[in-house]
């Protein structure tokens, strides 16, 4: 056993309080020896954390994708507008983890895929002009892990032809970029589906407490959206922005509340600061 783990069981035999707070982590108690008691790290659970798949168009890598997830230990498979599922390739292609695939969620935008989530990651080797704060995969584990409250959480992936397209990446909050031969990155879809749930278990592996602790839980991918629509329809009104030209001004401002990783009571805020705008100007006019 690792001295990171054991100072961690250490820590929850000392203070049971501890033991809730690694929300992440399933934990075993033994306490049948007299005078003993055994605190054993089952494994964290990543079943919070959603696959997305964007329009795949061949079911082998949809079943491909189902299995590397299974491997890894998560569950939550999403499809957005697939071209063909269910089908009897993508379960071939599952081997035994076709339990996978029959709770998978179909949706037909990506939108509602991640309208509960207050993370979204997208995953791309590509920029394609779209400026997101850029993790590898062991950067985006370790920040998904080190998060104090377990919080529905999306990594999305694109078509295997294109990818994810700038109207995607635009719903995302961050890119995972794999940091593959820059002479040759092109990765098969499930292949790179498998390289970050893997590193996600990896990196579960490793217990680490929460630098600080979330005091409630991050607005929604639906709460964020509307304020951002709302945002920028201000702008606009106000001759700050211009509909057709300020597109890269709008990601900015994207960037800056993603950072801040806004909670709900204080989106209602920034959004009744707007409506006051509005109202205010609706008198002047």
């Amino acid at each position: 056993m690792g001295a990171i783990v054991a100072q961690a069981f250490a820590q929850v035999l000392k203070d049971p309080g501890a033991k809730q707070r690694t929300n992440f982590a399933k934990w075993q108690v033994d306490d049948t020896v007299p005078g003993q008691t055994i605190v054993m790290l089952l494994m964290y659970d990543l079943t919070h954390i959603r696959i997305v798949l964007v329009q795949t168009s061949h079911p082998g890598n949809i079943g491909a994708a189902a299995r590397a997830m299974k491997t890894m230990g998560l569950r939550q498979l999403y499809l957005v507008a697939p071209r063909h599922f269910p089908s009897e390739t993508a379960v071939e292609l599952a081997s035994r983890a076709d339990d996978i695939l029959q709770q998978a969620q179909v949706v037909d935008t990506l939108a509602q895929a991640v309208s509960d989530c207050q993370w979204v990651l997208g995953a791309s080797v590509r920029t394609r002009g779209v400026v997101l704060p850029m993790w590898t995969p062991q950067q985006a584990a370790d920040n998904i892990l080190q998060q104090a409250q377990p919080m529905p959480m999306a990594i999305v992936f694109g078509c295997e032809k294109t990818g994810l397209t700038n109207e995607q990446l635009h719903q995302c909050h961050y890119q995972i970029q794999i940091p593959a031969n820059p002479h040759y990155s092109s990765l098969n879809l499930a292949q790179a589906v498998q390289v970050i749930c893997y590193q996600l278990r990896a990196s579960a592996q490793v217990l680490q407490q929460p630098e600080q602790t979330a005091l409630q839980p991050l607005a929604s991918h639906s709460q964020l959206q509307g304020f951002y629509q709302h945002l920028e329809r201000v702008l606009e009104q106000l001759q700050f922005l211009h509909p057709t030209q300020d597109t890269p001004l709008m990601m900015r401002l994207r960037r800056l509340f993603n950072r801040a990783q806004l909670e709900p009571v204080e989106v209602n805020i920034l959004r009744g600061i707007l409506t006051a705008i509005e109202r205010q100007r609706s008198k002047e006019s």
